[in-house]
């Protein structure tokens, strides 16, 4: 028997401390307004260091709602320790190793389930959403987690309005079961590196550049760089690009497509595509106001906020399509259509 895939749920997690653009305002010379204007963010979720929030329990949550959330939904009752594989897309994790995804598996208690990271920035949700469709659809595994996680405040100058104003912290996740092909709920996956572009948004392993001597051991630590110029540049061609060969791979126009779930990168850059694909703004999943950029966390937590506020609504007698976009540091983009 041929062997489909098919998104069973989604969850989120994010921190409760929430940074308003006129809590950034004490911090260097910005304002509401000018924020808003260039990136359409009025808050972001951080860490606090007092809350014991980290990239594992974030995830953890996440993928326990996802879990909670499939029995909602679809009605699909599956318990951790039935999970055969957890896939957790971050650069943020709370350890270099063991993985971010070992340690989910842990407290979760899916004692059964195969785990590893996979980092490709803020597209890191794509990469290992078609890793675990790969899986699948091969045979090896029937119930995959996928997870994106990162917090990216712990690693944001926040001096620096360039990259300060940007990014929030959050989690997101997905649950993907194995189906008959006939049920399959993926289209072809799009997915590309530019490894010549690095230099526009990196962020450093302190590791790599020392070991630092005890006579400079309280050295400033490496912090998250963007060329936010460049960045912008990049990311209004890949987008449609992205867009445009999801489409071909799929056999499908943008009027065939229910809803646009872009990376939340900068509201201008989701206008942009909207506007090229002529999407109406109902038919644009965007939640950049309230969260800002959380990186690979950032499309599942749009879907799952969007499900729960009703703008996508799961009818078990119809099935949306939805065109999952992400872009970021590699530089790496990609693109799925996905029938939810």
């Amino acid at each position: 028997m041929a062997i489909g895939a098919k998104i069973k749920s989604w969850g989120r997690a994010v921190p409760e401390k929430i940074v308003t653009n006129d809590d950034l305002t004490q911090l260097f010379d910005t304002s509401d307004e000018w924020i808003s204007q260039r990136t359409g963010i009025k808050q972001r979720r951080v860490v606090s260091p007092d809350s014991g929030e980290t990239a594992i329990s974030l995830g953890t949550q996440a993928a326990q709602n996802c879990i909670n959330n499939a029995k909602k939904y679809v009605d699909f009752d599956i318990k951790p320790e039935e999970i055969d594989l957890i896939i957790c897309a971050t650069a943020t994790g709370d350890y270099l190793f063991p993985s971010t995804a070992c340690m989910i598996q842990a407290e979760l208690g899916a004692t059964n389930a195969v785990a590893f990271d996979i980092s490709a920035a803020c597209t890191g949700f794509i990469f290992a959403l078609n890793t675990a469709y790969n899986y699948i659809h091969s045979g090896q595994f029937k119930n995959v987690l996928v997870i994106g996680v990162d917090l990216m405040s712990r690693f944001t100058d926040w001096a620096d309005r360039r990259t300060a104003i940007i990014f929030g912290d959050g989690a997101g996740a997905c649950l993907i079961s194995a189906v008959d092909q006939s049920e399959n709920g993926f289209y072809p996956f799009y997915i590309r590196s530019r490894g010549d572009t690095a230099c526009s948004l990196y962020l450093k392993n302190q590791g790599t550049h020392f070991p630092v001597p005890a006579s400079e051991i309280d050295a400033a630590r490496e912090l998250a760089y963007m060329d936010g110029k460049a960045v912008y540049e990049f990311a209004v061609k890949a987008v449609p690009e992205a867009m445009d060969q999801a489409c071909q791979l799929s056999g499908l126009s943008p009027e065939d497509i229910d809803f646009l779930v872009p990376h939340q990168a900068n509201i201008r850059i989701i206008k942009s595509a909207a506007k090229r694909f002529k999407f109406p703004e109902e038919k644009v999943i965007a939640n950049i106001e309230r969260y800002g950029n959380t990186s690979a966390a950032s499309i599942p937590i749009a879907v799952d906020e969007a499900m729960e506020l009703g703008k996508i609504i799961k009818d078990p007698d119809t099935e949306l399509k939805l065109a999952l976009v992400g872009f970021g540091a590699g530089l790496t983009w990609g693109s799925v259509i996905v029938r939810y």
